[in-house]
């Protein structure tokens, strides 16, 4: 579906773009795909099980899955990046922060793969960021934060689009009408550090943020990210 011009998202089984496993939902993490002149952008590619449904979503919308050129990794639990070897062997870079890089490649706990009962097939990260980095890929540039807790991998990405300030969250906020924080039980989950990428997260004025999950918060996105860091404030100390 087109959350703005030229941007759609094309996975993620909360809202039903795709189906891993009978009864099994938060198998598969939203993904997103950004069109450019120069090809496409994606962030996050889900489990890897459920590539075929993205790429039929893709080509609905007319998007040609050999057209991705790079694939942003949020962090790298296995319903977000499972199905990075996939894109990997297409020839699509992938970008990310070290700590997802590393977790990535060793294909680890840290990945998650025991929580899906599956295997993390391992992969490399092509290009690495840092926190307060300017990205920039086929003409789009992206402001990188760096924000730990859920995984210590995890990461936004700022971009302005169509005149409006987006950011990607990936897992740092939890979806909408379903739970406040990204899950718990991540082998590196860390509450003060999460805590500490609430407050920081929490001083930025975004238009639209698009979450690893669920649904978009088109509506003052730092409220809810002030309301969950009040929530981690007075549960977690």
């Amino acid at each position: 579906m087109q959350i703005l011009r030229n941007i759609y998202q094309v996975g993620g089984d909360i809202n039903g773009l795709t189906f891993d496993e009978p009864g099994a939902l938060w198998n598969d993490g939203n993904s997103y795909i950004i069109k450019t002149d120069g090809g496409l952008l994606m962030i996050d590619c889900g489990c890897g099980d459920t590539m075929e449904q993205i790429f039929a979503n893709m080509r609905y919308w007319g998007l040609s899955p050999d057209d991705i050129r790079y694939l942003i990794l949020t962090h790298p639990h296995l319903d977000h990046a499972g199905g990075a070897h996939i894109l990997k062997k297409k020839g699509v870079k992938i970008v990310s922060i070290r700590e997802t890089a590393e977790a990535v490649a060793s294909g680890d706990e840290r990945c998650c793969g025991y929580l899906y009962h599956k295997t993390f097939q391992p992969v490399e990260v092509d290009e690495l960021v840092k926190d307060g980095d300017t990205l920039e890929l086929l003409g789009v540039k992206f402001s990188v934060m760096h924000l730990p807790g859920h995984s210590m991998g995890c990461t936004a990405f700022f971009l302005k689009w169509d005149g409006k300030k987006v950011v990607f969250s990936g897992d740092v906020i939890g979806t909408l009408l379903v739970g406040n924080f990204g899950w718990s039980g991540s082998i590196d989950f860390n509450k003060e550090a999460y805590i500490e990428s609430l407050r920081r997260f929490a001083k930025i004025n975004t238009d639209i943020m698009i979450p690893g999950h669920g649904m978009i918060y088109f509506h003052k996105p730092r409220r809810r990210v002030e309301e969950v860091l009040n929530i981690a404030l007075m549960e977690w100390r």
